[in-house]
């Protein structure tokens, strides 16, 4: 008698064949169809699964944009915002994965840009960016933005008599992703895109090391400020219109190198809540994949590309003003219930923890469930056969949110270690290392003392270092 093959025995298969079991990220609370895509990179290109299923949370996020947000109170509304950092050594393969999951989003933005001839891109098809350049006749933008310019070059009498507005307006490009630009840049496009953004940084050191190159950190408050959603206003040099977005998105992602997490805590990052905005990716594997035979199916890139396009096709609606109107999601009963049951939880973690930087994550985890929480309740509506809009957050979608938020506690837990330890001087290394795993004060301070260091260092070093773990 034959076997029934269904989506879950295909997951198992995969899962089973899978070239690392090292991975904690709960993929299972993913639709079968993109646990499926990350099992199949896995085992075929050797992409890490924490790589490649954390690239798919800001991908969606930004793909869902301005189009919805999460009520958990009256006057209390979350959007699906995310700053994920995919972190690795060198080699560890961080890029691949992001760049295949981003590329819906950079197709999208080379389509909107173009006028294509070919009936497949007009009926939605997946098209792959080689077929793109093949089938393109001419740019729409660069044709639309050359009218634009003749027409200004002409005087106002000539364009009434060519039949030209009196007053043109200079065409906007449509887009999704940004990469290398300054805040008054990203202002300036953000207010011809409502929907949302997303910053995509290959090196993000790259993106926090340019904070300062035109002032003192005025571009770090922004992104404090961005992660909220708050209403950013922009004032460009030499004019006296300002930009002013009332409901601003923005997501960001990009990969970074272990050595360089220290980075992360300069400045007043460690202390203005910067760091703690963003999720990390790691993976436990310390070995580098095997290439092997197994190849990726044909239509393995269509099958993400459909899920992101479907999210892409729900109208971002704005109202006269051109603020985006997103439509308001709320949790059921049952839902809500698990959600503040989990708060409590958090709570008391925060009651009990004696470092200030565990406690200010543990806290951004409060806001991050509730956008996992918007996030899975989309991308289920995407995945699925039926053209009604999604429904309000359920229990099963609060539930896989929460799963979310304690893998990113456990790699958020990691970072802080490994950037104390970074921190510690050859002095405190060297007690450290002397240390058991628990510890008293008084125990402490004695093998502190073999190493000449006062008993207030000690205790002063010990409270700031995540990494020391005591027994009072």
């Amino acid at each position: 008698m034959e076997k029934n093959i269904t989506p879950d025995s295909v997951i198992s298969a995969l899962m089973n064949h899978a070239m690392t079991s090292d991975s904690d990220f709960p993929i299972h609370v993913f639709p079968a169809k993109m646990q499926r895509i990350i099992l199949e990179l896995n085992t075929t290109c050797g992409f890490p699964i924490d790589y490649t299923a954390s690239a798919m949370l800001a991908a969606i996020s930004v793909a869902i944009g301005n189009t919805h947000r999460v009520e958990v109170k009256r006057s209390w509304q979350e959007s699906a915002i995310v700053y994920i950092a995919i972190v690795g050594r060198p080699g560890d393969c961080k890029s691949h994965p992001l760049t295949f999951v981003m590329r819906p989003l950079v197709n999208a933005d080379w389509k909107n840009n173009q006028e294509i001839s070919c009936q497949r891109v007009q009926s939605q098809a997946c098209l792959s960016y080689a077929e793109c350049s093949r089938d393109w006749r001419s740019t729409q933008f660069q044709k639309k933005h050359c009218e634009y310019q003749q027409a200004v070059a002409m005087s106002r009498k000539e364009r009434i008599s060519a039949g030209l507005e009196e007053f043109p307006k200079e065409p906007k490009r449509l887009r999704y992703l940004v990469s290398d630009v300054t805040q008054e840049g990203l202002s300036a496009i953000h207010s011809h895109n409502p929907r949302g953004l997303c910053l995509w940084v290959d090196e993000l050191s790259a993106w926090f090391k340019n904070f300062t190159r035109y002032n003192t950190g005025s571009e770090e408050q922004f992104w404090l400020s961005a992660f909220n959603g708050s209403t950013t206003m922009s004032d460009r040099k030499n004019s006296q219109n300002s930009i002013f977005i009332k409901r601003p998105f923005i997501s960001v992602v990009g990969t970074i190198q272990k050595r360089l997490l220290t980075e992360l805590a300069n400045g007043e990052r460690a202390a203005n809540g910067f760091i703690d905005r963003i999720l990390f990716a790691m993976t436990k594997s310390n070995g580098k994949p095997r290439w092997n035979e197994d190849e990726v199916r044909d239509n393995l890139d269509c099958e993400w590309e459909r899920i992101l396009n479907r999210l892409l096709s729900v109208e971002c609606v704005v109202n006269e003003e051109k603020e985006p109107m997103p439509t308001v999601m709320r949790f059921t009963a049952d839902a809500k219930r698990r959600l503040y049951e989990w708060q409590h939880e958090n709570a008391t973690l925060c009651d009990n923890e004696k470092s200030d930087n565990v406690v200010s994550f543990f806290c951004k985890l409060e806001i991050y469930v509730l956008r996992f929480c918007l996030i899975l309740r989309i991308v289920r509506w995407a995945v699925s056969d039926g053209e009604l809009r999604p429904s309000d957050i359920e229990d099963e979608d609060v539930a896989g949110a929460i799963e979310l938020a304690e893998y990113f506690r456990g790699n958020a837990l990691s970072v802080l270690t490994c950037i104390s330890e970074e921190k510690l001087n050859e002095l405190h290394r060297a007690v450290y290392e002397h240390l058991t795993e628990e510890f008293s004060t008084a125990d402490g301070i004695r093998i502190a003392e073999r190493f000449r260091m006062k008993d207030h260092s000690f205790k002063v070093s010990h409270r700031r270092s995540t990494c020391w773990k005591f027994v009072a």
